[in-house]
């Protein structure tokens, strides 16, 4: 595979090309295809970006029906038909079920985008500068979302000073026994603990990039509690672990919890193409025309097949109900794998279709399974501080069969890299396959 004029060309910056060094010409559901012809299962989804998969024939349908009119593709933030179908679409499907009221601003085309646009208004809202972010969490690169993303990797990529931010312990940060909303509520009730009044607190539901921490409902209720005690407002960074990757399409909602903003972005196309949106409460847009702008943030084409993704798969229960069967296989799949190895210190996490299967940091152990699962034919990627964890990633639309056979392939690869066979042959409960 010759990657050469990649290597001449392309900025050292370049990541996913070094895990995955083939040059990909097609790509077709939740299969991956290079130049020689040859297939990968995708457990990446584009970091979370192709939920529906790869090509969804009926969101391309719908996409090339708008083309072929000569439908409008670059509008800035002017009326288009394209936006006002999804704006009626996001109300009839998402809202109005739920009996929200939000009021929605399209920013730039990606999640930073999203996250800069929150942050700016929540200060501006109360006034404040401080937010209070989350140890692991992910926001964003750009300079106010990299201010609240807390890997030093990133961070170390500044070149200037980051702050206007203080991190508190995630869910389970010291470990199952210590409740970490405790102390924030501490370092919040005292008046000498140094701690500036926040004007908000933003929040992965299940920290993705961050190695798959999952926030407990309990732990989510407690944050939303605190953000009204002490008039702090709530952001859920529903970027990555949204539109349906936990099983409802706001990953949040299971907790019964309200955010007052809400960041989307990634599979909210639902076909790959650039989109990110903030939702917030409608006495919260204090914005003045044109404060915030961007030449992209009217990206016509996602509207269309974001607008038909809302129709096809949200208007009942059965893509999430698919969802919880699958997060049942993978994980059953997946805790077993890790009992069968249970000498080689490996667990499992994850809410929904973000599954994680954690390794010891020693040995970069993580990393050399995703090496050997993308030898078999598998895209995955690693995740966590010390890139511990192997982060699964599959469509939420991927048959069964093909699930299967990637979570054969890096079951094969786990066991290339510790280094011993199974010791059992076992009957999965929910696939009933014996091996």
């Amino acid at each position: 595979m010759d990657l050469k004029i990649f290597e001449r060309m392309e900025s050292e910056v370049r990541g996913y090309i070094r895990s995955f060094p083939v040059v990909f010409t097609q790509a077709r559901g939740s299969l991956l295809i290079d130049e020689e012809n040859t297939e990968y299962v995708d457990f990446f989804s584009g970091a979370g970006t192709l939920n529906y998969g790869h090509n969804n024939p009926v969101l391309k349908r719908r996409l090339l029906e708008y083309l072929d009119t000569d439908g409008v593709v670059h509008g800035l933030d002017m009326a288009t038909g394209a936006k006002k179908y999804f704006l009626e679409t996001v109300k009839r499907v998402l809202f109005a079920p739920r009996g929200w009221n939000y009021k929605l601003q399209f920013t730039g085309p990606t999640g930073t985008n999203a996250v800069e646009a929150a942050l700016k208004l929540a200060r501006q809202v109360k006034g404040r500068s401080n937010v209070i972010s989350f140890t692991r969490g992910f926001h964003g690169v750009s300079g106010g979302s990299l201010a609240a993303t807390a890997n030093r990797k990133f961070r170390q990529a500044a070149g200037f000073s980051l702050a206007n931010v203080t991190f508190m312990p995630y869910d389970g940060y010291f470990g199952p026994d210590v409740d970490t909303m405790t102390y924030l509520e501490r370092l919040l009730d005292d008046p000498a603990s140094g701690l500036d009044h926040p004007a908000a607190a933003i929040v992965e539901t299940v920290q993705g990039e961050g190695g798959v921490n999952v926030a407990s409902w309990r732990w989510l209720k407690d944050l939303e509690r605190l953000c009204r005690r002490y008039d702090m407002l709530l952001i859920v960074d529903d970027i990555q672990v949204g539109c349906g990757r936990t099983g409802n399409f706001f990953s949040f909602e299971a907790a019964g919890i309200q955010p007052d903003i809400i960041t989307l972005s990634k599979s909210l196309s639902g076909f790959g193409l650039p989109m990110s949106l903030v939702l917030f409460r409608p006495e919260l847009d204090i914005w003045k025309p044109g404060a915030h702008s961007g030449t992209f943030r009217g990206n016509n084409l996602a509207f269309v097949t974001a607008a038909q993704a809302l129709e096809t798969y949200w208007t009942d229960r059965a893509l999430s109900d698919e969802t919880a069967r699958k997060e049942r296989l993978v994980r059953d799949w997946l805790e077993n794998l890790a009992h069968s190895y249970r000498g080689a210190g490996l667990s499992v996490r994850g809410r929904g279709l973000i599954q994680g299967l954690v390794a010891p940091r020693a040995d970069g152990v993580a990393g050399r399974i995703a090496h050997a699962a993308f030898e078999r034919g598998v895209v995955v990627e690693t995740a966590g501080a010390h890139d511990e964890v192997l982060k699964l990633l599959p469509a939420l639309t991927m048959g069964d069969a093909l699930l299967r056979k990637g979570l054969d392939a890096i079951e094969d690869a786990v066991g290339a890299v510790i280094g011993q066979g199974l010791t059992n042959v076992r009957v999965l409960e929910t696939g009933g396959k014996k091996r």
